[in-house]
């Protein structure tokens, strides 16, 4: 057999003539693996599975799923919980979406899989154009899922069944590999986290530290005299009335409310309001004035001041009715009040400059399109305004674009403030915003990069009081969601312990 020469053929070569790296060799081995587990959903059958995950599918575009499942959580709700479990939904789906398709679809452009394997009825009618890389549904089904958890585990347990069914209808037909669909989800719970950690959840209402105080027992609302705001978020007079046998419950419309007050503070042993901070703003101050121990029933969208006292609940108000527990909070005032008034009071924050404008805008805008979006569109026009107030603080004439107050140093936790952990500590937490250039913006900037204390448009003091000079005559101010106005000079301190409150005993630790 005769001898037959091969030309010598060279190996292939990889970078300079080494073997492939292990990180390539990984990547290569993670290709496959996603394209193995794409072609395997590609080939089994689900029972049921093919008429509905399409559709299921379709339905999530551009987030309709997430927003009618959203209304349908505030709406069956009824809570003031299930309505902050449903906007931290809302909240979370929109920073992972515009993450999504601002940054992650342009930095990784992948080609969407090939549709040979993926029978016919699942294909969507119309396919998607943009990269595959990484799932923008799937980001949004988790975010919204875990934005909903970290409010409310009940109802977050609920939804995730649906965020589970829609990113797997993103790999079931044909749109997306297995791999996009894992790193949109991972990137979804980021989102809601980092959502939290700029808006912290308040999953746990807790009672803080304060000074105990004993008040009557009113087993079933005995002696108790409850004026409900009719307009409130979750106002409810008939739940009341099941819940407190005994007790009177007047509803009534915003502007009869302090009549309805001050009348039924001459006729009862206890005063409770049901409604949202301006309300309990209002009974607040009738209380102080007659004597009174207060219940505060929360009925409003945020109820931040019940929050605080740890009551979320009609229940956790009439546990502390029943045994009589009850503490004394501060109340804060300024000087001279509305309407000629001596004092004003505020039970959670005032506030001048652009606040109190943000508040006429929503409330100008609010019947229109509803409270949420129009308390969103306000603070868009109020970030972007650059005319600040000229006035002086403790003696000092500067331009202010925000001056806030609270009654109590609240937590530094995220952009805003969040919750206190003393209401009768006698300080204010005063935070100011000085005038410049798009102070809003810059105020969001430094807010996003940590504590507002290193930005150069902030201070924040904790301070017993502080008077405020050359406010021009019809001056906006707010308080507890309330504006009214101001001129000349104010003066805005505490008054300590004025105010008692039914509320839980703080949990000692074991």
């Amino acid at each position: 057999m005769p001898h037959v020469h091969l030309p010598h053929v060279p190996a292939p070569v990889h970078g300079l003539g080494r073997a492939p790296s292990l990180g390539l060799r990984t990547a290569r081995l993670l290709g496959d693996w996603d394209r193995e587990l794409f072609h395997r959903v590609a080939r089994r059958h689900w029972p049921g599975a093919d008429p509905l995950l399409p559709r299921l599918s379709r339905f999530a575009d551009h987030g309709v799923l997430w927003f009618t499942t959203a209304a349908g959580i505030a709406a069956l709700g009824g809570s003031a919980r299930a309505r902050r479990a449903a906007l931290r939904g809302v909240a979370s789906l929109a920073l992972a979406s515009a993450t999504i398709n601002t940054v992650g679809k342009r930095a990784v452009r992948r080609a969407r899989p090939v549709l040979d394997a993926v029978p016919l009825i699942r294909q969507l009618k119309r396919q998607p154009f943009t990269t595959s890389f990484p799932s923008g549904h799937s980001a949004s089904a988790a975010a919204f899922a875990t934005g909903v958890a970290l409010e409310s585990a009940g109802w977050g347990a609920a939804v995730a069944p649906l965020a589970g069914a829609v990113a797997l209808s993103r790999v079931y037909t044909g749109v997306h590999y297995p791999s996009d669909v894992l790193v949109g989800a991972g990137l979804g719970v980021a989102a809601a986290f980092a959502v939290r950690a700029l808006v912290p959840a308040r999953t746990q209402p807790h009672a803080p530290g304060r000074p105990y105080h004993e008040a009557p027992a009113l087993p079933g609302g005995a002696g108790l005299t409850v004026v409900v705001n009719e307009a409130s978020g979750s106002a409810d007079a008939e739940l009341l009335r099941d819940a407190l046998p005994y007790a009177e419950v007047r509803a009534c419309a915003p502007e009869d409310v302090e009549r309805e007050l001050e009348s039924a503070a001459w006729e009862c042993r206890a005063l409770g309001v049901s409604g949202g901070d301006g309300t309990v703003n209002q009974a607040a101050a009738v209380a102080a004035r007659h004597g009174l121990p207060l219940a505060v029933f929360p009925g409003g969208t945020l109820n931040h001041f019940a929050m605080d006292l740890g009551l979320e609940t009609v229940a956790d108000t009439c546990r502390a009715l029943t045994t009589g527990d009850a503490v004394r909070v501060d109340l804060g005032r300024f000087s001279p009040g509305p309407r000629g008034a001596a004092h004003g009071y505020f039970v959670n924050t005032f506030s001048l400059g652009v606040y109190p404008e943000l508040v006429r805008l929503r409330e100008r805008w609010s019947p229109r399109i509803g409270a949420w979006p129009a308390g969103i569109l306000a603070a868009v026009r109020v970030l972007r305004g650059e005319h600040p107030l000229e006035t002086q603080v403790s003696g000092e004439r500067r331009p202010l674009w925000l001056l806030f107050a609270g009654n109590g140093v609240y937590g530094r936790v995220g952009p805003a403030p969040t919750r206190r952990d003393d209401l009768a500590d006698g300080l204010l937490d005063v935070r100011v915003v000085h005038g410049g250039r798009l102070p809003g913006l810059r105020l969001v900037a430094a807010a996003l990069a940590g504590p507002l204390s290193r930005s150069p448009v902030h201070a924040a003091r904790s301070l017993h009081g502080l008077r405020i000079g050359g406010l021009a005559p019809g001056t906006p101010i707010a308080y507890d969601g309330e504006v009214a106005e101001a001129e000349g000079s104010l003066l805005v301190d505490k008054a300590p312990r004025a105010l008692i409150v039914y509320g839980p005993r703080k949990r000692r630790r074991r």
